[in-house]
């Protein structure tokens, strides 16, 4: 893999635009690097190496040929007190494309480099205002797309990870040194702990680094969010159901059986979750072959989804299509929705599905009540805490149990008495693990498609 940051030279002055593209009042430049004051000093109207850090100043913006470019306020940011620990300079210009694309080729035009993606965060954490784990968090805070998505970033931009996990390497580490001294000192009759008291430590370490991990189911239903897929035979009012989840007339509703041919999708929020809905082709069986693409989809929709919502008819009453389909469910992430219960019907049959709610998507009624199953369903052991730390990150889980396998190694070592000298290469290797997550002991190409993912600017 080509390493995006290949080119970067500490202190070589770079520039992006640093706010997103269209219309608005403002839109931001920053230039960042030893060169910062130079490359500002070259295109403003003032002499910005004059000014004292963390100030405003109007004045303009001039391109070389000393046409005016836009009215700006621009400030200094001095002595690493920045957001990449570089000597920075933030132009404010008007908001609009067209005028902050001009204002950036005229600082480039000065001597500065355009930014490569996510570089500016890449220099915070090489120059130390912030760990690896820390600039993740940086991207999941933008792409936050919940409350409860923003307080998980916030809590790891904050350090909780970090601090966590160093804490545990701390622990870690002092194993290592009683271990080290057993080997050193072999006839000293050194007892710090005992090997029961040592495995018992290891234990208590294993559960906090699986607790850590295991938060990785929660984090990424918070991080990503979830896929809803509405299924069930024709007419059974999957279409109606998708309009009044979204509160808007999404999908065609039509007696006909068989209006829907294809999977369509919106998105939703939905007690703090963010909810991708696909309505699909009603599933029967059938001969006509544009149907039956519809229906195959429809079967493949139904296995990729995170929660499926299959709808029943309470005024036809279960049919043997209803029973072959609820064959071929995973009854583990699916509710049972039985709608049209405004018109007659008869009582509704007892079914081995936990979650079952009665609603009639026409008349909006039960609507809430299927919000509660879903939220059920998805935290059935309860939702994260705004201060409990979740990992949404699959590297941190990767790391996290990476380190786990080596310290059981060590476990097993203790058990069977192997000599403390291999016992702390298993340490070592869970401290190497631990490491990655806040950035020590990475390889170029895993922070290449780290930083890769950010956007220019950031």
């Amino acid at each position: 893999m080509e390493f995006v940051h290949s080119t970067y030279e500490p202190g070589e002055t770079i520039a992006a635009i640093a706010t997103p593209p269209g219309e608005g009042g403002v839109a931001i430049i920053r230039i960042s690097g030893n060169q910062a004051l130079d490359v500002a000093d070259r295109v403003f109207s003032g002499t910005v190496h004059q000014y004292k850090s963390h100030t405003v100043h109007f004045g303009s913006i001039q391109n070389l040929a000393g046409e005016h470019v836009d009215d700006v306020l621009i400030i200094p940011m001095l002595n690493g007190r920045s957001y990449t620990g570089e000597t920075t300079v933030e132009i404010q210009c008007h908001g609009g494309s067209l005028i902050a694309r001009r204002v950036l080729e005229t600082v480039l035009a000065a001597g500065a480099r355009g930014a490569n993606p996510g570089e500016f965060t890449f220099r915070s954490f090489l120059n130390g205002k912030m760990d690896l784990a820390q600039a993740e968090a940086v991207q999941e805070l933008i792409g936050a797309k919940n409350e409860r998505a923003l307080d998980a970033a916030e809590q790891q931009l904050k350090g909780s990870l970090s601090n966590a996990v160093l804490k545990i390497q701390h622990s870690l580490t002092q194993i290592a040194a009683i271990l080290e001294a057993w080997v050193d000192f072999p006839e000293e009759g050194l007892e710090f702990a005992t090997m029961d008291e040592i495995y018992d430590d290891l234990e208590t370490i294993c559960q906090q680094l699986e607790k850590l991990a295991n938060s990785f189911h929660d984090g990424k239903i918070l991080h990503d969010g979830l896929s809803v897929c509405l299924v069930g035979c024709p007419n059974v009012g999957k279409s109606s159901l998708m309009n009044a989840l979204l509160k808007k007339d999404r999908a065609i509703v039509s007696p006909i059986a068989g209006t829907t041919r294809d999977v369509l999708e919106d998105h939703l929020r939905l007690n703090g979750l963010h909810l991708k809905v696909s309505d699909t082709a009603g599933i029967r069986e059938t001969e006509e072959g544009i149907e039956k693409e519809g229906i195959r989809r429809s079967k493949q929709a139904l296995q990729e989804a995170d929660l499926v919502l299959m709808i029943l008819d309470a005024h036809q009453g279960l049919t043997n299509e209803d029973r072959a389909l609820l064959e071929s469910i995973p009854k583990h992430k699916t509710i049972l929705v039985w709608n049209k219960i405004d018109l007659e019907h008869e009582s509704i049959p007892l079914l081995d599905i936990p979650f079952q709610v009665q609603i009639s998507a026409r008349e909006e009624m039960g609507i809430e009540k299927l919000h509660e199953a879903i939220d059920a369903l998805v935290w059935q052991h309860g939702p994260p805490s705004k201060e409990e730390i979740v990992i949404t990150n699959i590297r941190h889980k990767e790391a996290l149990i990476a380190a786990v396998e080596s310290i059981r190694c060590v476990q097993k070592g203790l058990k069977e008495s192997i000599s403390p000298e291999f016992l702390t290469m298993d340490i070592r290797q869970a401290l190497l693990e631990l490491g990655k997550i806040f950035g020590t002991n990475i390889s170029e190409d895993i922070l290449s498609a780290i930083f890769s993912k950010f956007c220019i600017g950031k």
